[in-house]
Order: C-alpha cells, then sequence, then structure tokens
C-alpha cells in the first residue's frame, strides 16, 4: 500500500468484474482484499450496511487490511433506517463491540440516513452524538438539509460542534449520462440527486463522488475536487474520496485517473502501486 497525504479508494473490493483489471485474471475472490489493499489505502463498508459480518470475517479482514488502512464501515440499515435512532443505541454499541478489533482502520464509521430523514428528527442525532464513542461522518438526503436554510444550518452547527464530518456526495456526473443501460438507470433510480456539499468539518473531510461511466466524461465533474482536495491537503488534512461509476465495474480506473490528475496539482505525490496488465485493460484508462 503506497503512503499518501490522502485515501482513495472505490465502494467495495468484492467486485469479479475487476480482473484483468485490478486484479489478475484467474486471481479467487478470497484474494481480492489483500490484492486491493495493495493499491488502494480506504473503501467503502458498503457490505455491513446490508449485513452483520460475522466475527470471523472481522478477524480475517483485520489481517489482510494493513494498519494505515481505512475502512469506513456504514452502520447496518436497522441501525441508520430506524424509526428512531434513540431505540437503536444498543445496537449502535453492539456494531461497535463488533468492529472493534479493527482499531483505527475504522475511521470514522458512516451513517447513512435515508431522505426520510429530516430536520424534525434532529433531536435523535443529539441524542446519538452524545451516546456514541467512535469518529463518525454523516450522510443526509433530505431535501431540507440542502436548501441552505435555516435547517440545513442548524445541521452543520449540530456536526462543527462535535467534529463529525457531513458526507459530501457529488453524484452529478451520474446524472449528466443519457443512456438506456440497465446498469445505468438502475444506479440513476437508487443514487439520490443532491447538490454537493464540500464540507471539511474536522481533518477528514469525506467525499464519495458518483461518476459518469466514460472515464473522461468525468472530468469537468472531477475538476472542482481535485483543487479541493489539493487544499485540503495542503491545510494539513486527510480528506477520503471513494469514487464511484454506476455499475463500479471501473470503478477502480476512475480512482486511479482522479489520482494521476491530482498529481499534476500536488507534484512529488506518490503514484499508486498499479497492478500491470494486458495493453487493452490499461488503453482503457484513457478512455
Amino acid at each position: 500500500m503506497t503512503v499518501l497525504p490522502y485515501f482513495i479508494g472505490c465502494p467495495s473490493w468484492n467486485e469479479p468484474a475487476w480482473r484483468g483489471c485490478l486484479y489478475p485474471a484467474a486471481m479467487p475472490a478470497s484474494h481480492f482484499l489483500g490484492q486491493y489493499c495493495s493499491v488502494f489505502n480506504c473503501v467503502e463498508g458498503n457490505t455491513t450496511l446490508y449485513a452483520w459480518p460475522s466475527e470471523e470475517k472481522v478477524r480475517r479482514w483485520l489481517e489482510l487490511m494493513p494498519e494505515g488502512f481505512r475502512f469506513c464501515a456504514k452502520f447496518p440499515r436497522e441501525i441508520s433506517q430506524a424509526q428512531d435512532l434513540r431505540a437503536v443505541l444498543e445496537r449502535v454499541d453492539a456494531f461497535e463491540r463488533l468492529m472493534a478489533p479493527l482499531g483505527k482502520r475504522i475511521a470514522p464509521f458512516w451513517l447513512q440516513l435515508p431522505a426520510s430523514f429530516g430536520p424534525s428528527r434532529l433531536p435523535e442525532l443529539v441524542a446519538l452524538f452524545e451516546h456514541i464513542r467512535v469518529p463518525l461522518a454523516l450522510e443526509v438526503r433530505h431535501r431540507a438539509f440542502f436548501a441552505r436554510g435555516d435547517e440545513e444550518r442548524a445541521l452543520n452547527r449540530l456536526l462543527l460542534e462535535r467534529g463529525i464530518e457531513r458526507i459530501c456526495l457529488d453524484s452529478r456526473a451520474l446524472f449528466s449520462c443519457r443512456s438506456d443501460d440497465p446498469a445505468l438507470l438502475h444506479a440513476q433510480s437508487k443514487k439520490p440527486r443532491v447538490p454537493p456539499r464540500p464540507a471539511a468539518f474536522s481533518d477528514s473531510p469525506q467525499v464519495r463522488f458518483i461518476g459518469h461511466p466514460q472515464l473522461s466524461a468525468n472530468d469537468p465533474f472531477l475538476s472542482p475536487w481535485l483543487d479541493k482536495l489539493a487544499g485540503w491537503i495542503e491545510e494539513g488534512r486527510t480528506p477520503h474520496i471513494y469514487l464511484h461509476t454506476p455499475d463500479n465495474h471501473r470503478a477502480p480506473e476512475l480512482a486511479l485517473r482522479f489520482h494521476r490528475q491530482l498529481s499534476e496539482r500536488l507534484p512529488g505525490l506518490p503514484e499508486l502501486n498499479w497492478p500491470e496488465q494486458p495493453g487493452e485493460a490499461q488503453m482503457s484508462l484513457l478512455e
């Protein structure tokens, strides 16, 4: 794993479509995580959003994730989508205990709230923040939190006072695409279409970029983030950025593209430990 002044990764590591690109063509899935960690230094914990991992699986992750790696574990849906967050604080504790062996590799935990979670429920967040004992980042989707009014300011104050990051989600590139491709249409139906909110409420700003399937079409949308991350790094912060594509088949390539472009703004930035693959796979990075 390359030592970098920031964290860069993808939504997951367990993607068979990455064989021949990030992974050797014949690599068994059980080896994916180790190879992923040799290239990228962080990953979104999508797997924990949908299912609680076993203790054995957490131990396996511990064996494969280097000490400096970051796994942004997402609180399971039964917590983040609960009718009242105050009613699931014991489940929050249980999840923290389950993930505790990973130590600082989880920094921060992520809480992704549904679009139904609006300003009237802010007292639930206050109770959760007072209860929780781990670093946390929050993603909101309710329209009121993007209206630049009193409700958004109240949320931002709450987060800023506690040093809790507001996850910056940017899906503009995804929604700029017009196609009948099923994977694209599925992604557009599932991903939130909200304006980006570049925020740094702690030393570790969090960015999720949902990209266009054609890599070069992302460049106009990536450019502001290149400037933002370069600025944060120069300020001494350690930002995280996670690169998606509609079906995530090209997410590693988009992440590599972002890193190479960031290197143009930050000369001397180390290269990613990208594996050598046949020419066809490498040429796709230039599209």
